[in-house]
């Protein structure tokens, strides 16, 4: 696993006096530079050794192979990369939204910043789900009228980002303009309730993705996009993802 934004640690060393009542008569802190430089103690590498070699040891299983590698460069508005993540959190989230409170699922949408390595080609193991999603983000389903997915397109539209999407096909012009939309190929119901997943970030405005705010109800799956790419790459023999027509420009102007 690579901690590629970790720069520095801390020291922060609190003094306690040793009189009633108890306080803090001093604290001081230092910043120390993460750098080659700075020789290992060899007291806490010993220490740290065999959690070091347990966690290495969890990252190296292979989970699956992949025919070739991916990144989120590779498409304008969408990437097999991307595809792959949206469509893995849509088939794994679907059936426990569906379990924990009854309801189908009908989109997911990620961020195309969100996707922080590429899919190497070859074995992939679980310190490639680390490297493509690092952080802590949670699925969480928004509940949302058509209309307020009309302001989703929108922000599509106008971002010509490739997104992830999943359950959505979206078709736009070169000058911007709405060609074709539909959800679970039927056109959107401005009067329905549709169930949104997408993550905590997201959710709260990450993005600028503020159209969430917007939602009647929110349902959370206590369900780590990370996690999810680990279990959907176990049940994985080999990965084929692939750009396709989810969301795409039209031949027209």
């Amino acid at each position: 696993m690579s901690f590629k934004f970790i720069k520095f640690t801390g020291l922060i060393f609190v003094f306690f006096a040793c009189r009633d009542p108890k306080v803090i008569p001093n604290i001081s802190s230092q910043r120390i530079p993460i750098e080659k430089s700075i020789k290992p103690k060899p007291s806490i590498k010993n220490l740290i050794k065999p959690y070091k070699l347990h966690i290495e040891k969890s990252m190296n299983e292979v989970l699956c192979y992949s025919i070739n590698a991916h990144s989120k460069k590779e498409g304008y508005l969408n990437t097999a990369i991307g595809n792959m993540m949206a469509d893995a959190v849509f088939e794994l989230s679907a059936p426990l939204l569906k379990k924990r409170y009854g309801l189908d699922l009908d989109v997911v949408l990620l961020n195309h910043g969100g996707i922080r390595a590429s899919l190497p080609k070859g074995p992939i193991r679980i310190e490639t789900a680390y490297n493509i999603m690092p952080f802590e983000n949670e699925v969480v389903v928004s509940q949302m009228k058509g209309s307020v997915v009309m302001d989703l397109v929108n922000y599509l539209r106008t971002a010509k980002r490739a997104h992830p999407i999943s359950g959505m096909t979206l078709k736009i012009t070169k000058n911007g303009e709405l060609g074709l939309l539909k959800i679970q190929n039927k056109p959107l119901d401005l009067k329905k309730t549709y169930n949104i997943a997408t993550s905590d970030y997201l959710h709260n405005g990450g993005d600028r993705m503020n159209f969430f705010k917007k939602n009647d109800s929110v349902f959370r799956l206590d369900y780590k996009i990370r996690n999810i790419l680990i279990d959907y790459f176990g049940s994985q023999d080999t990965l084929k993802p692939r750009a396709d027509m989810r969301f795409t420009y039209t031949k027209k102007r």
